[in-house]
């Protein structure tokens, strides 16, 4: 019979209470079993906790009085945030906890954001909120596998609608710790940044010889949370080496755009030392959404409508060497080896003959200040070709062995057996 799984509650047992009682309800009903942690820091749980506040406040080596003597509740809360996100954490690596599920407004949301990135990937960590989805929330502050529910009128008291949120809620966080199939550790993992295959063709060139090498191939799309999720991961090392190829998301930070990831995008695995392949890959582009207007600045540009949600215009050739060298200083910045792949006749399928954003002479630009700024500590490969031939995919593959031939990269037996 399958061990009962474990979900960790956590919010503020003063005011929450009821709300709190009723999703421990559910779990246990649907045959979970639950861990409640109180992060209140004013008054005092009506009804018993497995973790006290004081605990809580202990854990971020500080206490409930050091916090409330603050006087400030942002100050107090990071307190109970600090603590709250080391128990989870603690719970989690001594086998106590299968998941965690966590409500509030916007300061318990802040504090449930910390305890989901304690956890690692395939860890459920769901937070019920009244800014879920909200632009109050930056990318950078989402775990990678995060999900989150809109706590719709449940912001004071417990009613219908309330107890509609939080009885899915509850099915969804114990569901998903019975039914998730774990990351496999032995099989070592390239995370890719890319966009459609409509657009970039490398990850169809790639990722079943990667795969062929003995690893796993994760791909994410770099429309700003695709960005966070592959930087929080980074960040976690769970990656062999990242290919960074595409780049777009460091220019929408640039002007301004919200389809960012956030001002430490591209930084994680260069802080690790993780092995970095990277390319100019859509860094020509600026995207934003096709439901607003398009920015004043872009009116005169070539526009693609990619669809309702998502449309990009081009940048000049100054921008496009402004991003290079926002590039260059990231990569430059790595622990690790870095190798940058430079096609020199394009980079996504939109900038060929005849398509909307074909713009030889500020290619040409950005070819020139690529060259230019990638210099030691990177390795430069210029490749003449366009990023979709199959003779740049062939240039990174043929620094990935030669990354596995030196011990840069490990490929382990384990990994190796999956292949056979």
């Amino acid at each position: 019979m399958t061990a009962k799984k474990t979900i960790l509650i956590i919010g503020t047992y003063d005011t929450k209470s009821d709300e709190l009682r009723f999703l421990q309800d559910c779990i246990e009903k649907q045959g979970g079993n639950a861990l409640t942690m109180d992060v209140s820091v004013l008054g005092d749980a009506p009804q018993q906790v497995d973790i006290s506040k004081h605990q809580v406040a202990e854990a971020a080596n500080s206490s409930i009085a050091v916090a409330v003597s603050s006087g400030d509740e942002n100050t107090a809360m990071q307190i109970m945030a600090t603590g709250a996100s080391k128990l989870t954490a603690k719970l989690h690596a001594d086998g106590e906890i299968d998941g965690m599920i966590a409500m509030g407004g916007t300061m318990g949301t802040d504090l449930a954001l910390d305890c989901a990135r304690a956890l690692p990937v395939g860890v459920p960590k769901y937070v019920i909120s009244t800014i879920a989805f909200s632009p109050l929330i930056p990318p950078d502050r989402l775990s990678a596998d995060i999900q989150m529910i809109l706590w719709a009128g449940g912001l004071y008291g417990l009613n219908d609608i309330c107890k509609a949120t939080l009885s899915q809620a509850a099915g969804a966080v114990l569901g998903a710790a019975q039914a998730v199939v774990p990351p496999d550790p032995d099989r070592p993992v390239i995370g890719m940044m890319s966009f459609g295959s409509s657009a970039l063709k490398y990850m169809v060139h790639l990722r079943q010889p990667l795969i062929d090498r003995g690893f796993s191939v994760a791909v994410f799309h770099g429309t700003g949370m695709g960005g966070m999720a592959m930087e929080s991961l980074a960040e976690q090392g769970y990656f062999a080496a990242v290919l960074e190829l595409a780049v777009a998301e460091i220019g929408n930070l640039m002007v301004g755009s919200v389809v960012n990831a956030g001002k430490d995008r591209m930084t994680a695995a260069g802080r690790r030392g993780t092995p970095i392949i990277a390319a100019p890959g859509f860094g020509d582009m600026i995207d934003f959404a096709t439901w607003q207007p398009v920015p004043a600045r872009f009116r005169d540009r070539p526009y693609h409508a990619h669809n309702r949600l998502l449309a990009s215009a081009s940048l000049t050739g100054q921008e496009r060497r402004e991003l290079a060298r926002e590039v260059a200083r990231r990569l430059k910045a790595a622990k690790g080896p870095v190798h940058f792949v430079l096609p020199t006749h394009g980079i996504h399928a939109w900038d060929t003959e005849g398509m909307p954003a074909h713009d030889p002479a500020a290619l040409a630009e950005m070819v020139d200040e690529y060259r230019k700024v990638m210099t030691d500590p990177i390795k430069l490969s210029v490749v003449d070709c366009h990023i979709n031939d199959l003779a740049f995919s062939d240039k990174v593959l043929e620094i990935i062995d030669g990354w596995i031939a030196d011990g840069t990269i490990e490929v382990t037996k384990q990994s190796q057996r999956h292949v056979a």
